[in-house]
This record gives C-alpha cells, sequence and structure tokens, in this order.
C-alpha cells in the first residue's frame, strides 16, 4: 500500500473510531463508570464558616463548636496516646466501657462512630434502600437528607410547628414505604426541644418495623429534668437508636467521636458496615477522660445557660424591630429576621465586627441567622451589632 493509500486508509479507521464512539454515547453506552442518580441527588454537607468572603479570619460563632474548648484531662490523654503507627481499638472497647459506665448501659449495646455523623448515614444505610421512605422534619439537621439519598432511599420532610418538630405531622407522613424516622432533640438547626412525652408518642405511633433515631448531639445541654427519655425507650425497645457525639459539649469536634445505643440487633447491624479502626487512638484517649471529667460538662452547661439566656433576652428586646429568636434548649440561637433588617445583611455586617454565624438558605431559612452561644465576650459584640443594625444603639 503507497503512502498516500495507508493515509486515507488511517484517516477512514480514525473517523470509523470517532463515530462509533459518539453513536455509544449517544445510545446511552458510555465506557465511564455513571454515578448512580441518588447520589446526583445530593447536595454536599456545607460546614459552618470560619472566614470572611474576602478570606479574613474570623471568630468561629457558626459550627456550634464549644467556646470553653476541651477538658483539660481530655487534652492530656490525647497528648499521651501510643504511636500513630499502631492501629487503634477497632471495637473502641474501653471507650464503650466508660460510656456505659456514665449512663448505665450494657457496653454490648454500644457502637463508636467517626461522629454521630457516620452513625445516622449507617442507620439509614442498614435499614433503607431504594423503593424506602426516610422520613424527618422540616428544618432539621442536613445529613438526614444526604443519608436517605445516599442508600437511594427518598427523603420525606414532614412540616414543621413554627420551626419545632410537629409529632403528628411526622405521624401523618408515615406510608408502608417509611422505614427510619430521624429526630434531633434538641433539633439542628433551630433549637427546638420535644419534651419525654412527645418523643414517647411519636415512638407510640410509629409501627414496629420503622427505626426511630433520636439523634442526641446537644442532649448534654439539658438539665437533668429534661430527659426525653430516649435512651430509656432504646433500653427496652428493638426499634430505638439513640445517637450522641464528642463534637459538642465535650470539644472533641476535631477528634470526630461518636456513639449510638440500641437493641443488640440494631448494634450488629452497624458493626457490620461501619469503618474496621473508625476512631482514632487519640479520640478514644481523649474521648475516655473526657467521659470522666464530667466537671468541665457542667461548667460547661452552666456557661452556656448563662449566655443562651442572655442573649435570647438582648433579641427579644429587638422584637419591635422584627427580630425573634426561636426557642432553644442548645447551644446556639436561631433568629429570625422578620422586619426591615434582612438576616443577609446582619450576617455581612457581624463578619464586619470579625464573627462568623450560620446563613442556611440551603435548609429553607434565608431570613434567618444561628448564632452559636460562645464567649460572654463574643454575645456582647453580636448584641452590639444588631442593637446598631436596628438604632438601638445608645
Amino acid at each position: 500500500m503507497g503512502d498516500a493509500a495507508w493515509a486515507s486508509a488511517a484517516r477512514l479507521s480514525i473517523l470509523l473510531f470517532f463515530a462509533r464512539e459518539c453513536g455509544m454515547r449517544a445510545a446511552g453506552m458510555s465506557k465511564r463508570p455513571e454515578v448512580k442518580p441518588w447520589i446526583l441527588g445530593i447536595h454536599a454537607y456545607v460546614p459552618g464558616k470560619s472566614q470572611s468572603p474576602e478570606g479574613r479570619p474570623l471568630v468561629k460563632l457558626s459550627a456550634n463548636e464549644n467556646p470553653l474548648g476541651t477538658s483539660e484531662a481530655a487534652l492530656q490523654a490525647r497528648s499521651a496516646a501510643s504511636s500513630p503507627a499502631d492501629y487503634p481499638d477497632p471495637g473502641s472497647n474501653a471507650l464503650r466501657a466508660a460510656i456505659g459506665e456514665l449512663h448505665g448501659i450494657d457496653p454490648a449495646r454500644i457502637v463508636c462512630g467517626t461522629g454521630s455523623d457516620e452513625l445516622l448515614n449507617l442507620a439509614a444505610q442498614a435499614f433503607a434502600g431504594p423503593g424506602d421512605e426516610v422520613l424527618f422534619s422540616r428544618f432539621s439537621f442536613s445529613v438526614y437528607d444526604i443519608a436517605a439519598r445516599r442508600c437511594g432511599a427518598t427523603p420525606v420532610e414532614a412540616p414543621d410547628k413554627d420551626y419545632a418538630t410537629d409529632v403528628d405531622a411526622l405521624l401523618t407522613a408515615v406510608t408502608d414505604r417509611t422505614r427510619v424516622v430521624f429526630v434531633a432533640n434538641p433539633n439542628n438547626p433551630t433549637g427546638t426541644y420535644l419534651s419525654q412525652s412527645d418523643i414517647a408518642r411519636l415512638h407510640a405511633g410509629l409501627p414496629a418495623e420503622v427505626l426511630l433515631v433520636v439523634d442526641q448531639a446537644y442532649a448534654e445541654y439539658l438539665a437533668p429534668e429534661e430527659d426525653d427519655g430516649g435512651l430509656a425507650l432504646a433500653a427496652v425497645h428493638e426499634n430505638v437508636l439513640v445517637t450522641r457525639t464528642f463534637s459538642k459539649i465535650y470539644g472533641l469536634a476535631g477528634e470526630r467521636i461518636g456513639w449510638a445505643t440500641g437493641a443488640p440487633h440494631l448494634i450488629d447491624a452497624l458493626n457490620r458496615i461501619r469503618g474496621p479502626f473508625n476512631v482514632t487512638i487519640s479520640g478514644q484517649a481523649a474521648a475516655i477522660a473526657a467521659v470522666a471529667d464530667q466537671a468541665f460538662v457542667e461548667r460547661s452547661r452552666e456557661h452556656n445557660r448563662a449566655e443562651l439566656t442572655r442573649f435570647t433576652t438582648a433579641i427579644e428586646a429587638l422584637g419591635n424591630h422584627g427580630l425573634r429568636p426561636v426557642p432553644s434548649k442548645a447551644n446556639f440561637l436561631l433568629v429570625l429576621f422578620e422586619g426591615d433588617l434582612t438576616a443577609e445583611r446582619a450576617l455581612g455586617e457581624i463578619a464586619n465586627a470579625g464573627y462568623a454565624v450560620r446563613h442556611l438558605p440551603g435548609q429553607g431559612l434565608p431570613h434567618a441567622l444561628r448564632i452559636t452561644i460562645g464567649r460572654s465576650g463574643d454575645m456582647d459584640e453580636i448584641i452590639k451589632v444588631l442593637r446598631r443594625l436596628t438604632g438601638e444603639s445608645a
């Protein structure tokens, strides 16, 4: 074959190749891996910001971290932990024993996770899938929607009652496809709270084959008499799972440690699919020490109670300017902007003052800011900004 004929044949071969490729793609036969459609429906979790749009560092009141930091005992235990070259205890046995002793739970009925986020996702994955529904209230933790979609289930939002979880609305939304119901108590991002009787009524109204997950990430901020009874339900029923975290009052958000408790078959299911070494050596050591330092927990709870009360009162005083606090039992306050001052403007001015707070338009709250309770001076500055913006400055 001459050079001209060879070149012509080569060009024809290339053209045929591209024609075949285009035809295959047009027919939906792409040779690349295709993402499952339910994964494409996920909007990735957006964490609280710690800097301004131009990159200036801000005091972080956007992620509900403990303003008092971490227990000194936990910090020392974390530093003294064994070599990072070693694998951690895969079962977090000593940590589960410490948690069990504190709460009166058999350690065999406890599973630890990479934050409670891992356990929430695993609960949906273990008990729901394509064709099933995962139910939660409007204005709930955004991870619930992600957890549902991640396993191919359909997320279902029940209507709220003035930003609070509505038990009747949840029960009305249950169908024969419902497999998991998530309830955060206190709720994030609203701070609202369901009483023990509310949680009991919700559980009693659910079919026995539906898993009720009570997310108690902020439970340690409640007074003892405000216990919602979730742990007691999990101890005696086969369809209740309670999750907690060391990220909030314990001040160990950076270590990513959570735990869950429930009936043996629930814990067995989560153990089957969790990461095999999902809590680090330093995390386990720090959490064990943190559990033992309940004086730090009480100090953090008391600080939050005092500052939350003071901040709520200050916002209530601006009610004639359209600011309204949603009653909170957590370590943050959701402030609604229902007058001339918008949440967007307040967000910008608070950033100019050096603070990051949480704006949540993606969760249907463009008119609200979630503000973590910080140190006393931090809250004074936020109040000062809001008073100036509403014309209430002295």
